[in-house]
């Protein structure tokens, strides 16, 4: 019985790390999308939300299952919980990639991103990607210290985020359009972060419940 609900378990874990690994893709993609004005590329971001929104709902009905059927100990009820967690905000985290795409959509053929922003987009996609493969490092290995390492990648994020706000403010005179897609573009990636080490403090939270 209990290796049978291990094995569950076990598979349960790897839907979430699966889950993480296309949602970094996504924002991958969706940051290259938006640098090179790509729609195809985009597209390809925005119609692939959906199958990891679905991803997330089976993530969570397979949660229900395991805590309905299997009665769970302390232990793995909290596995459990911080795996129905994890799975909204990797949900939150494919959103904010989705959205990051639909600006190419929206302003095409006009870039999003000026030149003179760019290695900061750049840069931001590059922190992005770098902590979504960490949380998922973290889910597939359970390292409990690995929300340390992402909240200092966070703060990268947030220094980046006001480099980005400060060009916006005194460094030049973008329209109103522009101003604000890059206000908005910023903040996805700085949620996206956010949600990132959310998805490390929860790693944390279920590998020390066995300590």
């Amino acid at each position: 019985m209990r290796e049978a609900f291990d094995a569950e378990l076990a598979g349960f874990r790897r839907q979430l790390a699966d889950l993480a690994q296309r949602t970094q893709d996504a924002m991958t993609r969706a940051t290259t999308a938006v640098l090179d004005v790509s729609l195809s590329g985009a597209a390809e971001v925005i119609n692939d939300d959906a199958g990891l929104v679905e991803a997330h709902h089976r993530i969570d009905q397979q949660a229900l299952t395991l805590l309905a059927r299997q009665q769970p100990v302390a232990g793995d009820l909290r596995t459990i919980i911080a795996g129905l967690r994890t799975s909204a905000d990797l949900k939150r985290m494919a959103t904010l990639a989705r959205h990051v795409a639909e600006l190419v959509r929206q302003r095409h053929p006009r870039p999003v991103v000026p030149s003179a922003v760019r290695p900061t987009i750049v840069e931001m996609g590059a922190v992005a990607a770098r902590m979504a493969a960490a949380a998922q490092e973290a889910m597939t290995t359970e390292n409990a210290d690995a929300a340390v390492a992402l909240e200092r990648a966070d703060a990268e994020m947030d220094t980046l985020l006001r480099s980005l706000y400060g060009t916006l403010v005194f460094e030049h005179r973008w329209n109103v359009e522009t101003a604000m897609d890059l206000t908005l573009l910023g903040r996805y990636y700085e949620r996206f972060a956010d949600h990132a080490v959310s998805v490390a403090k929860r790693v944390a939270f279920a590998v020390g419940s066995r300590g």
